[in-house]
């Protein structure tokens, strides 16, 4: 039996794919990063991160984001944390395209800023960019100079 609501028009042109890249066919990819997670817990130290949990800090490395961004941090919202009764926690993700051009300074630079995203209560939540007390460039720069003293 067909219900007549359920029935679709029928599309009379098929739309053709353009030139997709290679990545895009390829699809976006993850893997754990334990060398990228080394560098943060060394910088959490050094930085005086102490509300940072490192153990709940987890390190991934993407290939085939189509984004401008080096890094994202991900937060595990309490919802989640409610629902799957699991504490709260943080995914860094490294755009690998992007991030292995950078000099080994800029990396670490980048590394504290997706950092300071995370709030002192480290409930899940993140801080944002642009309001007061949010992460900026001035923000980053400081707590760099403080990690290489």
């Amino acid at each position: 039996m067909v219900l007549k609501f359920l029935k679709f028009p029928k599309v009379s042109k098929v739309r053709r794919v353009r030139n997709v890249s290679k990545a895009k066919r390829k699809g976006l990819e993850w893997v754990s990063d334990r060398s990228v997670e080394s560098r943060i817990t060394k910088l959490i130290r050094d930085c005086d991160l102490e509300h940072v949990k490192k153990t709940r800090v987890f390190v991934y490395r993407s290939t085939g984001a189509k984004t401008r961004a080096y890094a994202r941090i991900w937060g595990l919202g309490r919802i989640w944390q409610q629902a799957l009764k699991i504490t709260p926690a943080y995914v860094i993700e490294v755009i690998s395209e992007k991030f292995d051009k950078l000099s080994r300074e800029q990396q670490d630079m980048v590394l504290i800023h997706e950092l300071l995203h995370i709030p002192k209560t480290f409930s899940g939540a993140l801080l944002p960019h642009r309001k007061s007390g949010g992460v900026n460039d001035r923000w980053v720069h400081e707590v760099y100079a403080k990690s290489k003293k």
